[in-house]
This record gives structure tokens, sequence and C-alpha cells, in this order.
């Protein structure tokens, strides 16, 4: 049973096989505070050091057979091993270069007048408090760790629930929709219902990935068009969307933005870019211009729009879209000079 330690220092394992030196080693160590047991070989130090216990270790170069450079990647290699401090003779600097960078923390020189064992002193308190420092750093990094986590799990849950009270929301407006009879008063409910599914498609995607900060957003507008068809069908608009978007991960908030300005510019196309029975497609593309920019575009081959002139419909839509774009930091613009209306969004991402 290894008696108890001094308060604040440690335990120490001198490795050297000269019994001699190492009583004097002992002693001086002994009167620093520490605990000092000894060891006359490696091997008798690996054992040592398989028991546990020890904080520090001080390995001597020269032993029979062996270098303390042979039994150096043996110590390093175990689990939880302490730190070494190289204890050498020899004259020659590459021994203490090599020492270093087989993980030795310092190294001490012997000198004939037996001053290295106050040096060596010097260098255990300071392998030991250096040692201290970095279990410290540590513990506060996994802590951090774990806070990130947990922080992560929580934040999915919260999507998790958002995603479900919006999927709720949308619901009782579609159950509103049936219940008016107004034309008017059901266009803008179901107008109000896919801006709701847009934006809970995004807390779906987030509760479900494990990146809380970004979506992927091509497979985002994949899901969020196919949504668009199914409900634009529904309400008798029949009209195919083509989407092009390159592999992005865009930050969340941005994906809310891009998805919003999406609803509104493919809704309209519905609602204003062909006559009735008249058959036509509307491409949605996102690409990327450059390594930190993303250009948006929704098009179609309908009648045409330039954006100038007042809105048709209420002007909602469009009020939404020019806040959605103010989000990203940027504006809406439409093509002229074409058939049919294409609408481009340049932003950063």
């Amino acid at each position: 049973m290894t008696e108890p330690l001094p308060p604040g220092r440690g335990r120490v394992l001198y490795i050297d096989d000269d019994p001699g030196l190492g009583r004097l080693v002992q002693r001086a160590l002994t009167a620093r505070g520490y605990v000092v047991e000894l060891a006359l070989d490696g091997d008798a130090g690996l054992v040592r050091l398989g028991a546990g216990g020890i904080d520090v270790v001080a390995l001597d170069h020269h032993m029979p057979g062996q270098t303390g450079l042979d039994i150096l990647p043996c110590i390093r290699a175990l689990p939880e091993a302490p730190p070494v401090v190289y204890v050498t003779g020899s004259e020659d600097s590459r021994v203490a270069v090599a020492a270093l960078k087989a993980g030795a923390v310092d190294y001490v020189w012997k000198d004939l007048q037996g001053q290295f064992r106050e040096l060596l002193g010097e260098a255990v308190d300071t392998a030991l408090r250096q040692e201290a420092l970095r279990r410290d750093k540590e513990r506060a990094e996994q802590a951090v760790r774990e806070a990130r986590d947990r922080a992560e799990i929580m934040l999915r849950e919260v999507n998790h629930r958002v995603a479900n009270s919006l999927a709720l929301v949308a619901a009782l407006t579609h159950m509103q929709t049936n219940a008016v009879s107004d034309p008017a008063a059901k266009a803008a409910l179901r107008e109000m219902q896919a801006r709701i599914s847009a934006i809970a498609g995004i807390h779906r995607r987030l509760y479900t990935s494990d990146d809380v900060e970004a979506v992927d957003l091509d497979a985002y507008l994949a899901s969020l068009v196919e949504e668009l068809q199914a409900a634009m069908k529904a309400a008798g608009r029949d009209h195919a969307i083509r989407l092009e978007a390159a592999p992005v991960r865009l930050a969340t908030d941005k994906a809310v933005s891009v998805g919003v300005v999406v609803t509104e510019l493919v809704t309209n196309a519905y609602k204003y870019a062909y006559p009735p029975d008249v058959p036509g497609e509307i491409r949605v593309s996102v690409i990327r211009q450059d390594a930190d920019s993303l250009t948006l575009t929704v098009e179609d081959d309908g009648i045409g729009w330039t954006g100038e002139g007042q809105p048709r419909g209420t002007g909602l839509g469009s009020r939404i879209v020019k806040a959605m774009a103010a989000n990203l930091r940027t504006a809406l613009v439409y093509a002229g000079g074409r058939a049919g209306t294409q609408a481009t969004l340049s932003f950063q991402g």
C-alpha cells in the first residue's frame, strides 16, 4: 500500500542503475516534499508504473543493455502516462533532442558536482505544474464538449417541437380553408399554409441532422417544391416544378429566408404566370457563383412580369419577399427583355 502524499506534492519514480546516485536523488527530492521510489532498470520501472500512482518519472539515459531512449516510448505508451524528465550524463546534445522528440517534457544534465539534483527538483516541479495545467485544460475542454452536446440535444428537441407545432398550425389552417367558401379567403389561407410548411420543413431537417446550425439546402428545396406542387395541384393548378440545386450547406436563418422566398415566388408563378388551362413549367435553381456567394433563380415561360408597377393580388407576397431578401442582405431582381418571368436573388452563403 502506497503511503499518503504530502499536500501539494506527488510521487516520483527515479529509474537509474546506480543505487548510490538513486539514494542521493531520493534524499534531495524528499527534502522538496516528494515521495520518491527507485527502480534500477527500465523493466523494473515499467512494472512499477503499471501498478499506477506515479506522478512523474525521472529517467536516466545510460543503463546496462538499454538506454532511456529505449524505455521512453514504452512509458509514453502507457494509459495516463506520467510526464518524463530525461536525465543524461552525455554531452551529446542529440541525446537530449531525441528524448524531447520521444515525449520527454524536459531534460537535465548530470554534472560531477551534483548540482543536477537541484536542477532535477526544479524540472520535476515544472513537469508537475505543466501536467496539472494540461489535465485542467482537458477537463475544461471535456466539460465544454459535454455542455455543447447537451445544448445540441436540447436544440434538436426544440426544433422537433417547433416543427410539430407548425405542422399543427398548418393543419388547422387547412381545416379553416375547407370551412370557408369565399375563393379569395381560400387562396389566402392556402398561401399561409404553404408559408408555414416552408418554415416547418427547416425545423424538421434540423432535428434529424447532426448539425443544428446549417441545413442541406438542395435536399430542403427538393422537399419544399414537392410539397408546393402537391398543394397547388390539390388547388387545381397543375404545373411541373423543375429544381436544379447545387449541394450547399446553408446557415439555418438564411435557409428559412430562402425557403420563404421560393414559396412566395413559386406560388406567384402558379397564380399568375399561365392563363387557365395553359400548360407550362416553373424552374427553380440555386447555383454557386464563387466560394462565398449563391444565386437563387425562379422563372417561368408565362405572360411575364418585370416587377414594375402595382403587385398583382394584395401585395403581401411582395412585402414578404422584400423582408426575406433584406434578411439575406440583398434584393430581388427581375430580368427584362425575355418571355416569362425571371426573378433572381444573389446572396452570401
